[in-house]
């Protein structure tokens, strides 16, 4: 019968090669093509999987006729493994950051409506006391962002949890809060109309919206399903915000907007907001870190200087934006 080793024991039985191989096979699938990617020979690499299954006392892949499956313990290792050189790559970009004068790395995701309001007026200050910090801001969706987050390729997020994504692995603290709009170009024919349009008249227009699976777009098509609308939409989808003004600019699509960056557009004369009431809720943005990942002393006065920002101003990100104009139901 073998005996467990303990962690610190085990882990000086396997080797940093094995590590890169075990990573590179969660890549390819195939040995021949992750020896390649490394610069081994084949033998060479069948021989490292063998001591890596020895050494872990179990068998980590299923040799298959074109190529090689993980086996469930595999499959955490290949998570390990993967996660191991992500931590590594991010702890390199720290040190050199170091020395170019710098002092460490803060490294931020945010879904598109947390930049104005939030994210981009917090980091300025944020960075006027921490100026030898190097930044890098990754702006996409909220199940993009978790994915990320959860590979190590970003610090900390702003953004929502999303399915397959749980408490138990992520601190989620609410921090923004605010309604949706309709924004399209300035001059389009909706903003001169003699009367308020519904639901039913802009579920014929053409639309850019969110690829699906981003909560934004879940809820705008329950919210017409709800209103007993189920016409096929005629929808360009897309997760950038510059492609969704540049789209609006050059058509009349219309799209959903939280209301701060509704607002930064229209201020910089990009885009109008419609006045229409817009009974869609969007779950508040969360500044969401892993639990089981000690933060960078960089990512951590960053994250207490965003809660810092928001709490004075707490009551006044739930406040629901003005509008203008009454809207009718939908027909």
């Amino acid at each position: 019968m073998s005996t467990r080793l303990p962690d610190p024991a085990l882990l000086m039985r396997l080797r940093t090669r094995q590590l890169l191989l075990v990573a590179q096979l969660g890549l390819a699938a195939h040995l021949g093509r992750a020896a390649a990617a490394l610069g081994i020979s084949q033998p060479a690499a069948t021989k490292l999987l063998q001591q890596t299954e020895d050494a872990l006392g179990q068998p980590l892949f299923t040799r298959l006729a074109r190529g090689m499956q993980p086996t469930p313990a595999g499959e955490v290792l290949i998570r390990f493994a993967q996660q191991l050189l992500t931590d590594f790559g991010a702890a390199r970009a720290e040190m050199q950051a170091l020395t170019r004068g710098l002092s460490g790395l803060l490294r931020v995701g945010s879904v598109p409506g947390a930049m104005p309001g939030l994210l981009a007026p917090a980091l300025v200050a944020w960075q006027r006391h921490h100026p030898r910090v190097a930044v890098s801001v990754v702006v996409d969706t909220s199940d993009r962002m978790l994915a990320q987050l959860a590979r190590g390729e970003v610090d900390l997020m702003l953004g929502r949890l999303s399915e397959g994504f749980h408490d138990d692995e992520y601190d989620s603290r609410a921090l923004l809060a605010e309604p949706q709009v309709l924004v399209l170009r300035r001059g389009h024919p909706l903003l001169a109309a003699a009367e308020p349009v519904t639901l039913r008249e802009l579920s014929r227009q053409g639309w850019v919206l969110q690829p699906p699976g981003s909560p934004q777009r879940r809820r705008f098509e329950a919210l017409l399903h709800e209103a007993g609308i189920h016409r096929r939409l005629d929808i360009t989808e897309t997760a950038s915000t510059v492609a969704t003004t540049a789209l609006l600019a050059a058509s009349d699509r219309l799209a959903v907007m939280p209301a701060s960056l509704a607002r930064h557009y229209a201020a910089l004369g990009v885009l109008a907001v419609l006045p229409f009431d817009l009974p869609l809720t969007v779950p508040s943005v969360h500044l969401i870190t892993r639990r089981q990942r000690v933060a960078s002393p960089a990512a951590a006065s960053f994250a207490g200087a965003l809660v810092a920002q928001v709490e004075p101003m707490a009551p006044a990100a739930a406040r629901p934006m003005k509008r203008s104009r009454a809207t009718r139901p939908a027909a």
